[in-house]
């Protein structure tokens, strides 16, 4: 019983750290909390290779009025009029074998309006680990892969 617990505990990090290793690993649907703002993201590969990151869900989608929610803090203007649940949060994003994470461009927060460069990895299996940053000061958010 000892050996296969174990077997376990050393065979459970590899193959989290495995996942790590293919490029289209990231692709899927993923669950967001931020602060109890809970959202779905879809995450798919784009015809050059890139990879981007859609919202398509969002706990909350209207307004006080009824209204549906808007994009309204997005720093372009002619993009504040999207609806929240189908907003762009990362595009053109790339993999990086050698560091085994996706990275190289930039990510969108809706709910501050700000852009921060972006790193991802894979903390497990499930979570995606989303590190955004501005000028070194960064936040880390994570994303939970939806079983399907």
């Amino acid at each position: 019983m000892m050996t296969i617990l174990c077997a376990l505990m050393f065979a459970l990090p590899t193959f989290a750290q495995g996942i790590n290793d293919k490029a289209d690993n990231i692709v899927g649907e993923y669950l967001t909390d931020r602060g109890g703002s809970k959202s779905k993201v879809r995450v798919t590969k784009n015809a050059d290779g890139t990879y981007s990151a859609q919202l398509f869900w969002v706990e909350n989608p209207y307004d006080a009025k009824g209204n549906k929610r808007k994009d309204v803090k997005n720093p372009n203007k002619s993009l504040r009029n999207i609806d929240l649940d189908k907003v762009i949060l990362v595009k053109g994003l790339k993999y990086d074998a050698k560091d085994k994470e996706w990275t190289d461009t930039k990510i969108y927060d809706p709910g501050s309006g700000k852009i921060y460069s972006v790193d991802i990895e894979f903390k497990d299996a499930k979570t995606l680990k989303v590190y955004g940053n501005i000028l070194g000061i960064g936040k880390t958010v994570y994303w939970t892969r939806i079983e399907e």
